[in-house]
């Protein structure tokens, strides 16, 4: 392939990237159903940037994401979907306060489902560690339960981390709500929703995704998958005895 069939950084070790790559890549994103309800057009007056709150503490401006979407500049497209698109938030107040209606906070939204698909090292190495966050969601429907809150996982706490260190146990069990009396699960969460919840994940492709960016983390949730669903389907079984009784 010639060299004019690629483009990259001249100063980076990094392979330089075919331009039929990164074409396919601006074409994913550009096909999204929502583009054209997230990019109208941008007069590069910087109300976005000033108003992000991650524009603020990171290498990361929404203006440069919809001026690199709107003059379809591929390579700084590729550039920004290995680390810049990362920083966003997700509060769209960029979207609440562009005069052209675009949105930012949208369109990051598209590039990060397009840097999944394209297995890009910078979305496993971000999702990485929302892995047990994930399992708790498979396993217990949750995100969040009183057991993963710990000194480790919060060192930026300070003088509030001795709360962790509370007794959970008894205090859950203080709180009058029956499903909080548990340290495991931040509430209970039924069945049939949980099965619904996985059935979702499956049809709109949350899934396969997950395989292109964890395959080991893919094998764990369908396994847990399977139980649920023998586990529901034998709750069914029960009841249609009881009503034929």
């Amino acid at each position: 392939m010639s060299q004019a069939a690629l483009a990259g950084d001249p100063f980076s070790e990094a392979p330089a990237v075919p331009r039929e790559k990164l074409e396919e890549i601006f074409d994913d994103i550009k096909g999204h159903i929502l583009y054209d309800h997230e990019l109208h057009g941008c007069l590069n007056c910087g109300i976005c940037t000033a108003t992000c709150p991650s524009a603020h503490y990171y290498d990361y401006s929404p203006r440069e994401i919809v001026q690199l979407l709107w003059t379809e500049n591929l390579e700084g497209i590729h550039d920004a979907m290995q680390e810049k698109i990362w920083a966003c938030a997700q509060c769209y107040t960029c979207a609440a306060r562009c005069p052209f209606e675009n949105s930012p906070g949208g369109l990051v939204m598209i590039m990060r489902e397009v840097a999944i698909k394209h297995e890009m090292e910078s979305a496993k190495q971000v999702l990485r560690p929302f892995s047990r966050v994930l399992l708790k969601v498979i396993s217990t429907g949750n995100q969040l339960a009183p057991n993963m809150i710990t000194r480790e996982a919060f060192p930026d706490w300070g003088p509030n981390v001795s709360k962790v260190d509370a007794p959970l146990n008894i205090l859950r069990k203080a709180i009058p709500v029956p499903t909080l009396h548990t340290i495991d699960t931040a509430w209970v969460v039924n069945l049939k929703t949980s099965v619904e919840l996985y059935t979702i994940w499956e049809a709109t492709g949350v899934l396969d995704q997950l395989e292109s960016v964890d395959e080991n983390l893919f094998d764990v949730v369908t396994d847990v998958m399977d139980e649920k669903r023998e586990e529901y389907q034998d709750w069914l079984d029960d009841q249609d005895e009881d009503d034929d009784a």
